[in-house]
């Protein structure tokens, strides 16, 4: 059994996440601003009020930890909201940079005392922030954004590997949540799930800093 700490746990991909993994016997902690009734009734450790562009919370976060280290760090908690050209938003943009990449990278920091030794790291990103698949333009805000955590997430990969630490940036791909309006062209969260806890299970301190689709496909930066 690992510990697995898990962001933006209460509902979409991170609630199916809770519950994969605590379906198969591991030890979940779940983070989120606010809890949801499904949540709850997975019986996992819910850490609530933690909002990972603040500081304060993750600090707080770490402190009630005490002692537990954790195996897999799970960065899923992120933001999407539109700008086209023709409605270009800054602060917008500048609030999914924030959420987005600045947040999971100091994230990762604030924890790295609490994680074990050998342990993983996994950034939901989005092959949105992947520049050579960029076909269709717009959605400047979110595809920056994602461009920047898959960078922090390669620096990161390089910086921690000779703690033996191993990092995945991965893309859950196109899914069905709140997040994407229930689209009716996505894929169920627990499909998305499985393949996001298999690239994870296979991470190594070999393929560390890949950025991968949750099909396994290797994916352009």
């Amino acid at each position: 059994m690992s510990t697995y700490l898990i962001t933006g746990a209460n509902r979409g991909i991170g609630l199916e996440l809770v519950r994969q993994l605590k379906n198969r016997g591991e030890d979940v902690i779940a983070t989120c601003r606010s809890t949801s009734s499904e949540l709850n009734a997975l019986s996992v450790r819910v850490e609530t009020g933690i909002d990972i562009s603040s500081r304060d919370s993750i600090i707080n976060l770490r402190e009630s930890l005490n002692d537990i280290k954790v195996d897999v760090l799970i960065q899923n908690a992120g933001i999407a909201e539109f700008n086209s050209l023709s409605n270009l938003d800054p602060e917008s943009i500048l609030h999914q940079f924030e959420v987005n990449a600045l947040s999971p990278l100091c994230f990762v920091q604030t924890m790295l005392t609490h994680l074990s030794k050998a342990a993983k790291i996994a950034l939901i990103s989005s092959r949105m922030g992947s520049i050579e698949d960029n076909s269709s333009g717009g959605s400047y805000g979110y595809r920056m954004s994602k461009v920047a955590l898959c960078m922090a997430g390669k620096s990161l990969s390089l910086d921690l590997k000779s703690k033996d630490i191993a990092v995945a940036i991965l893309h859950p791909g196109l899914v069905s949540t709140r997040m994407t309006g229930f689209t009716s062209h996505g894929i169920h969260p627990k499909e998305s799930v499985e393949g996001l806890i298999q690239r994870i299970d296979e991470l190594t301190i070999n393929n560390t800093g890949t950025f991968w689709h949750s099909n396994g496909e290797i994916l352009p930066w």
